[in-house]
């Protein structure tokens, strides 16, 4: 795996089991919470900063989600994805990259048929049995708990970009 990691520009997350434990809480008013790393949302800030594209493909179609996504800089987000492989070739079809340079990282079924395709297939250590099955890599790391920082770095530490000049704190959900 080290080796094709060195051709990776690009990655590909689901939401809920991946930057998400997978656990919603559901308030009386029906407003859905999830919560998310901060660590893996710094990994994603910097992967972005460096020049790495990122994507998201996910079932999930909250306001609050699409609001941290886009918080964090990420430019291509899918969500209320019932079916995510049309959406994965919109998105290649959009920007021209190629499967060979893709990672992405999936905890469930309707992840699978994009892990296929892909360079690396990456699930967090609490995914599905079907998914760990075809995962390049299966993280130490739980969903929503670094998984998403996990294979960022190592990424970026195989490429050398692993360091930042001035590190910062801001999450982008600071308001100037």
């Amino acid at each position: 795996m080290l080796n094709k990691l060195k051709d990776i520009s690009t990655f590909v997350f689901d939401v809920d089991g991946v930057l998400t434990n997978g656990n919603i809480l559901v308030t009386e008013t029906g407003e859905q919470l999830r919560q998310y790393s901060i660590k893996d949302g710094y990994a994603i800030q910097l992967a972005l900063k460096k020049g790495y594209q990122v994507c998201i493909i996910t079932g999930a179609k909250t306001d609050a989600v699409a609001l941290r996504l886009k918080g964090l800089g990420i430019q291509y987000v899918y969500l209320g994805a019932s079916y995510k492989l049309p959406l994965f070739e919109d998105f290649l079809s959009k920007t021209g990259l190629k499967r060979d340079e893709i990672v992405y990282v999936g905890d469930d079924l309707p992840d699978q048929e994009i892990m296929e395709q892909v360079a690396i297939s990456v699930c967090p250590a609490d995914a599905v049995d079907e998914i760990k099955a075809i995962s390049t890599y299966i993280s130490p790391k739980l969903g929503g708990a670094g998984v998403v920082r996990d294979i960022i770095e190592k990424v970026l530490k195989v490429q050398g970009k692993w360091f930042i000049d001035h590190p910062s704190a801001d999450d982008g959900s600071l308001k100037k």
